[in-house]
């Protein structure tokens, strides 16, 4: 089986949704944040410590699976649920975005992409065939399209050929998809040219695929209200009936502001990525483990959050001890505290949604979070 989204509700004064995404491992509620697992593990987390934060979808990432330890180790393995032993529903990325970071621009061609394997130093080639080809024994849930992803600094007429090379790979990448069980998202780029994400969205839909992600939000924008812009012109142009997956976005409030506009999917390795150098969320704005005030202060990270972490009684001068001493613990523990306090936003959102009063918790929470010192421009 493939996904199977359903839309349950629509808020009332916004574009927010709320829905199910029906998979061959479970069926979860959107807005959902998913976290990021790119070498086939969330940094630092077992499978049962995912599982205990509420997350439903994880992401693993294809150019690093590719080089290591193969699509074909995987393949033998059983596929990604059984080699890394996690029952619940995986979508791969295109592996794209990490080529892209890698390849001269003169090496992006028709054909595809050629850069240095960043391991070794090999040459490497990457085409919509390949991506898929691997994606495929991967054997994810979701799939990714293989597109350009360009710098939102391009010029207006790069990102016209940028986005007409991406639709003619995203054709040549779904007639290369082959696995019945896995379902395939097209991506929309077009950086923040209102007429070129216009066009991105409509022709990406022509293709007719299972889901429809929007990129090049996340790597290079001047302002949040660059991202919020590409969205507003991405959502109206996307069917109601399939889900919609804004990539690389995990900051709280740009989640809060991709559900109001419509997204149902998010991911990002901002959480983990946080606690490894001790920073932990907080409803009161982001705070940073190592600082002196924390020393002896034995109280958990929130008082209000249902985590592990803050719930088996790990003290803030605990954690702090073990994020200056660089024990693993350390990270594991904001980790998981990071990962839930996104995924406890998505589900307030869930709740709002079906309340009509999303805009309020909004309001709320740039007041508890930021403060006076929040800027969308």
């Amino acid at each position: 089986m493939k996904i199977k989204y359903t839309l349950l509700k629509k808020e009332a004064n916004t574009e927010a949704r709320f829905g199910t995404l029906k998979t061959n491992y479970g069926e979860f509620q959107t807005p959902m944040f998913m976290p990021v697992g790119t070498e086939a593990a969330v940094k630092t987390l077992s499978v049962e410590e995912i599982k205990d934060v509420n997350a439903g979808i994880i992401l693993a990432n294809t150019y690093h699976l590719w080089l290591r330890p193969g699509e074909d180790i995987v393949s033998l393995g059983g596929g990604l649920h059984k080699y890394m032993n996690y029952d619940g529903p995986i979508l791969t990325d295109s592996g794209g975005f990490q080529v892209f970071s890698l390849a001269n621009p003169k090496n992006i061609t028709e054909e595809g992409v050629k850069f240095k394997n960043h391991l070794n130093g090999d040459l490497l080639l990457l085409t919509p065939e390949k991506s898929i080809e691997i994606q495929n024994k991967l054997d994810s849930d979701i799939a990714m399209s293989f597109d350009e992803c360009p710098p939102a600094s391009a010029s207006y007429e790069y990102m016209k050929n940028s986005i007409e090379r991406t639709l003619r790979w995203a054709k040549r990448g779904k007639s290369a998809h082959k696995n019945a069980n896995q379902a395939l998202f097209g991506i929309v780029q077009g950086g923040y040219f209102k007429d070129l994400r216009e066009k991105s969205a409509i022709e990406t839909v022509k293709i007719d695929f299972d889901g429809y992600s929007i990129g090049g939000v996340a790597n290079d924008h001047e302002s949040r209200s660059d991202m919020y812009k590409a969205i507003d012109y991405t959502i109206p142009h996307l069917p109601a009936n399939k889900p919609r997956y804004l990539m690389g976005v995990g900051e709280p409030i740009d989640i809060i502001e991709g559900v109001i506009r419509g997204i149902d999917m998010f991911d990002c390795v901002i959480p983990t990525r946080l606690a490894r150098h001790g920073h932990f969320f907080t409803r009161n704005g982001k705070l940073n483990i190592k600082n002196a005030k924390f020393k002896a202060d034995f109280s958990p990270l929130t008082n209000d959050c249902d985590c592990y972490t803050c719930k088996s009684g790990y003290s803030k001068s605990y954690i702090r001890h073990l994020i200056t001493s660089n024990e693993s613990l350390g990270a594991r523990l904001l980790s998981i505290h990071n990962i839930r306090f996104l995924i406890k936003i998505t589900e307030d959102l869930r709740n709002c949604i079906k309340n009509d009063n999303i805009l309020e918790y909004k309001e709320k929470f740039i007041k508890d979070f930021y403060g006076d010192k929040y800027e969308q421009e």
